[in-house]
């Protein structure tokens, strides 16, 4: 059960030049979170984080990026990170390279020329990776994932998930969006007070 929530280190090997943990020498953790920018769900999230004086790191579609550019600024304003969550939360392994790769570089130009990206599914093709690095884009997935997207897990269960997997360089994965909306809302907050009361910081990628 434990590969639904965090990949094995030896299996994260297998996927070269792919990030899934950062700095694992010091008690650091990082907040990610996909699919925004929502105005139903993104300011409630910011709210939370400006309380709680954290930084995360968004990895935004770029559709929802230009429908609310207002957003945007406020997500760099407020100190997070903008990621490249392609333009329209393409599924990698259903397209060929050059749509692929058009796309995301089309919500580069939306996303000020950002060269973080991560895959909206983690799904990537050998060829979409090869393209994207050798154009220098930092690929990102996870360590963590907490399945806020799915009805079935509640704010406890994503809690409990965290709390049971985290470790140095944990980079964990939440939704910004409709779909995980009110259970991602409640959980956040949950998950920041219990890592910083292990000792844990909290950094943008």
């Amino acid at each position: 059960m434990a590969l639904r929530y965090q990949i094995p280190a030896w299996l994260q090997r297998l996927y070269k030049g792919v990030v899934w943990r950062g700095d694992t020498a010091r008690k650091v953790v990082y907040l990610t979170f996909d699919d925004g920018p929502v105005p139903e769900v993104t300011p409630l999230l910011l709210d939370i984080l400006r309380r709680e004086d954290v930084k995360a790191t968004f990895f935004m579609v770029g559709e929802n990026a230009a429908k609310h550019p207002e957003l945007v600024r406020r997500v760099l304003e407020e100190g997070h990170r903008v990621g490249n969550h392609t333009y329209n939360h393409l599924r990698g392994t259903k397209y060929k390279v050059v749509e692929y790769i058009a796309n995301v570089v089309k919500a580069s130009k939306v996303l000020d020329g950002t060269l973080l990206f991560r895959p909206p599914y983690g799904k990537l093709t050998r060829d979409q990776k090869s393209t994207l690095l050798a154009q220098d884009y930092q690929i990102v997935l996870w360590d963590i994932l907490t399945h806020d997207y799915d009805a079935a897990y509640s704010a406890e269960k994503m809690f409990d998930i965290v709390r049971k997997h985290v470790r140095n360089g944990s980079i964990i994965n939440f939704h910004d969006s409709m779909k995980s909306n009110e259970r991602m809302l409640a959980a956040v907050p949950q998950v920041i007070a219990y890592l910083r009361q292990q000792g844990y910081e909290f950094e943008t990628l």
